[in-house]
This record gives structure tokens, C-alpha cells and sequence, in this order.
């Protein structure tokens, strides 16, 4: 299992301590975000952002987000453009885009068009860019995007394989009722738990996702253990937006002492 760390999981953390502590945890690599409340790389220019990853052993394996990206519009292509002409300075390998989450544009006909649309919109950037788009399933029921089966159905409908990838997120593959995975076209896996024994599946969301350990409801041992024996050889990447864990006192421990639990578990489970 190759690991990463997403920004989201230790917001705290300065851009340059984030990456020291995911060499710590020997992660492959690293998200980072457009979305907390910290300039994007702590304002370092992005060539040099880059730089210091690399020299620390790490990829810049993502580059979130655009949101909501399928709200087509000339605004989310200069937004797509921008994020693109970031990830190229940087050396980031991706780019993320996240559908709309509000609870508009969710009947059958309307979010497939619109998810299309999108689609052949960010194509030729990505062609022109040599580089990947991720895109997210969110699994509430309030999104405009939640099954992975009609998102790969669309990626195929557009002729885009090449140039999009998915999201496996633990979190959302749950809250969208499971369903099949999909590895050849699995960009990054997010893994999350959430613990907390009184929770519904639909009362769930970002602020329950913590660090995984034995009470874990979300079953991430078994799905990452499905992804691995499908054949997906990607980063599984920690992000957890609960603010119990953004407040850990020792990340590292806990983050490492989590990594070696799920780590066990799947030997266990090839045993």
C-alpha cells in the first residue's frame, strides 16, 4: 500500500512542515489545497513549492480543486486553466474537480448533461496540459455526482480515459450505497473513518471522517483491500476533515499508529 497525506487532514500545519511530516511517514507523497484557510503553499511560489517536495522525497501527487466543476461556465474554465497552469509549475501530477453539492441540479437528465458538458469542456485542457483531471463522486445524497458506475459511463461516453480519472473515497463510496469499484480508472484513494456508533449513514458527513482504527464503520479495510487485489497500485491518501482530528496533538504517532493498523489488517486479510 503506498501512502499519502492530504492537506486537509492537518490543516494546521504550515506547507513545509506538512511535507516533513509526510517524509516522516514514509508516504509517497501529497495533496494539497486550494481550499483551506492558508494560501495555497503558504504563498511559496509554486516552482519552488515543488521543489522542496521533491527534495524531500515526495510527489505532488494532487492539486485541489475546482469547485463546482460541473457548473459549466467561462469563470470554472479560468478556474480549471489556473489550477492547470499551477500543477504544471509545481510538478503536481493532478488536478481535482468536485461536482456541486448543494442539492440543485440532482434529477437523472440534468446532472448527466451537465456532468458531460463539463467534461468535453475540461478535455482539451487536459490534452493541451498532458495531465490528468481527478473527479469525485461525493456521496450525499444532496450531490449532484454520487455513483461511480455513471461517472465512468460518462468519462467513456466523451472518449476522456486518457485524461480523467476517479476518486475512490471510502467516505462517499459508503454513503452512496457501495456499489462496483473500479480500479483500472481509480486516479487516488481517500480513505477516512467515521466511529461514531450513533450516526446513521445519512447523518453522516466531513466533520465524523477521522483516523481509521478497529471502530471504523465505513469498512475501509475491505475496500482498499478489493482495490489492491483488482490490481490498483495508486496512493491510498489520508483525508480526514473532522476537527477532532485536526487538533491532534501528535499527528505523526496517531497517523502512523492508524497507517500500521489498516497495514496489519490487510496482511491478515492476504494471510
Amino acid at each position: 500500500m503506498q501512502t499519502a497525506l492530504n492537506h486537509m487532514t492537518v490543516p494546521n500545519l504550515g506547507y513545509v512542515d506538512f511535507l516533513e511530516l509526510a517524509a516522516q511517514l514514509g508516504c509517497v507523497g501529497v495533496e494539497v489545497r486550494n481550499d483551506l484557510p492558508r494560501p495555497l503553499f503558504d504563498d511559496l511560489d509554486p516552482e519552488e513549492a515543488g521543489r522542496i517536495a521533491r527534495d524531500k522525497g515526495l510527489r505532488l501527487v494532487g492539486l485541489s480543486q475546482v469547485y463546482p466543476f460541473n457548473d459549466w461556465t467561462p469563470e470554472r474554465e479560468d478556474a480549471v486553466k489556473t489550477l492547470i497552469a499551477t500543477a504544471k509549475a509545481s510538478g503536481a501530477e493532478t488536478i481535482s474537480l468536485i461536482p456541486l453539492n448543494d442539492g440543485t441540479a440532482i434529477g437523472n437528465r440534468e446532472r448527466q448533461a451537465n456532468a458531460r458538458v463539463a467534461l468535453k469542456g475540461v478535455l482539451p485542457l487536459m490534452q493541451d496540459a498532458e495531465l490528468t483531471a481527478l473527479v469525485e463522486p461525493l456521496g450525499f445524497q444532496r450531490s449532484s455526482l454520487r455513483y461511480k458506475k455513471e461517472l465512468v459511463e460518462m468519462i467513456a461516453s466523451v472518449g476522456s480515459e486518457d485524461h480523467f480519472k476517479i476518486v475512490h473515497d471510502t467516505f462517499h463510496h459508503t454513503l452512496a450505497d457501495g456499489g462496483p469499484i473500479f480500479p483500472e480508472m481509480t486516479g487516488i484513494v481517500h480513505i477516512s473513518a467515521v466511529i461514531d456508533p450513533t450516526l446513521s449513514v445519512e447523518q453522516m458527513e466531513d466533520e465524523h471522517r477521522v483516523l481509521v482504527d478497529e471502530h471504523d464503520r465505513l469498512g475501509n479495510i475491505e475496500q482498499i483491500a478489493s482495490l489492491l487485489a483488482a490490481g490498483y497500485k495508486g496512493p491510498v491518501s489520508y483525508e480526514c476533515f473532522s476537527p477532532q482530528t485536526h487538533s491532534l496533538h501528535d499527528p505523526y504517532s496517531e497517523i502512523k499508529r492508524s497507517f500500521d493498523f489498516i497495514s496489519s489488517q490487510l496482511q491478515a486479510q492476504a494471510a
